[in-house]
């Protein structure tokens, strides 16, 4: 693994501008066109042996042309930054500070992109890649959208990857698993009436009142569970009426709530429709509707399960192995509460395991930043599990 180390470390100065050369692209869900173009010109820099952008956006880069399919995946887009004033220094800068890279994005994870693109090369000139194929992509719209990116990739392009690797942050701890997900929207239905008259109408919004004290006492519910557990989070509301002087004849609340193992799409059921019993409403999975840098209409449907990969798994050893010929020791292991585009690569059978440099707590947060050693780390990490796999 030396050749390894020492291959990095040549071009670890390169690496390190190429993350920030990312950050300072801004490159919100829906606008990501900037952003790929530079990593569409890095990829074939680096002698990438083809480099595709698809329909929708989303950009992929392969090495080699084996039997075995390794894919490192991370997105590009990241969450907006609204509150310039609050940072330490400007979110789009780039800064590299106290060997920190400041900015939105550089946890979440344009870092994860730079070091897995840069392990592509490693690998590469080091011979890694005969005998297999290697693809790194960056996808789009992830931040509202997870998972479409590589549904759309996959069927479009017409491969699938025996091992994913799903770069998201994990402080370069091995993650095994991710909590599942159902965002559901919750409407009341009530009868339009004059403001005047309340009597001869049913307010929608009093309807929900209701119903909101049920999603908060299952939220406490799920929060005092002493095992692994749930949540459930009430993120918007709105209502519906003729005019500001008329009884509301809807109300709609859309619900975040996160599944752990065991927890199914019958879970979701039981728990819904106790929320809204005896009440005049109804529930569905909300779907969302974006656009893509592209001009492609996206249809997003939020429901996914909880899934966690055996630590017998052959994925799962190779990753232990790798990190032990690249840093001497085993992994910390995690499991991250959040969603990732491994919604569709599990779902799709596909072995999938997650690991990237910076702390997750610090996306989408105000001076947001990853330590440079960990970015280093990352792209040392994918080069070497490419040669162990």
């Amino acid at each position: 693994m030396s050749s390894v180390k020492s291959t990095i470390k040549e071009i670890e100065s390169d690496l390190i501008k190429f993350a920030q050369d990312l950050v300072r692209i801004k490159s919100y869900s829906g606008d990501e066109r900037k952003i790929i173009e530079c990593i569409k010109e890095k990829m074939n820099e680096l002698d990438y042996d083809e480099v595709v952008i698809d329909s929708m956006g989303n950009i992929v880069g392969r090495i080699g042309n084996g039997r075995q399919i390794i894919m490192f995946d991370s997105h590009v887009d990241t969450v907006e930054a609204n509150d310039f004033s609050e940072w330490t220094h400007p979110p789009f800068d780039g800064v590299i500070e106290d060997g920190r890279l400041h900015g939105r994005g550089s946890v979440d994870m344009k870092s994860s992109a730079a070091a897995s693109i840069y392990a592509g090369a490693v690998a590469k000139k080091l011979g890694f890649h005969h005998d297999k194929t290697i693809y790194v992509s960056c996808t789009v719209l992830e931040e509202d959208c997870d998972g479409e990116n590589l549904k759309h990739l996959f069927s479009e392009l017409d491969f699938k990857p025996d091992y994913m690797i799903i770069c998201e942050p994990s402080s370069n701890k091995l993650v095994t698993g991710h909590k599942g997900k159902a965002q559901v929207a919750i409407k009341t239905h009530g009868i339009s009436a004059h403001g005047s008259a309340p009597e001869k109408g049913l307010n929608a919004i009093y309807e929900m009142a209701e119903i909101i004290q049920k999603v908060e006492k299952t939220s406490a519910s799920l929060m005092n569970d002493q095992n692994q557990h749930g949540t459930l989070v009430a993120s918007r509301i709105s209502s519906l009426s003729e005019s500001l002087n008329a009884v509301p004849f809807e109300c709609e609340i859309y619900l975040d709530r996160r599944m752990v193992m065991g927890e199914t799409k019958e879970t979701i059921k039981k728990e819904m429709d106790a929320i809204i019993a005896d009440k005049k409403a109804s529930w569905e999975i909300g779907n969302l509707h974006r656009k893509s840098w592209t001009g492609m209409d996206v249809r997003y449907h939020p429901f996914h399960l909880p899934w966690q990969i055996d630590l017998d798994h052959e994925l799962t050893r190779a990753c232990f192995k790798a990190f032990d010929a690249a840093f001497g020791s085993d992994p910390e292991l995690d499991y991250w509460d959040f969603s990732t585009n491994a919604v569709t690569t599990t779902a799709m059978g596909i072995p999938t395991i997650g690991f990237g440099p910076g702390e997750y707590k610090l996306a989408h947060m105000v001076n947001e930043n990853c330590q440079l050693s960990q970015i280093i780390d990352a792209c040392n990490f994918y080069a070497t599990m490419i040669d162990t796999l």
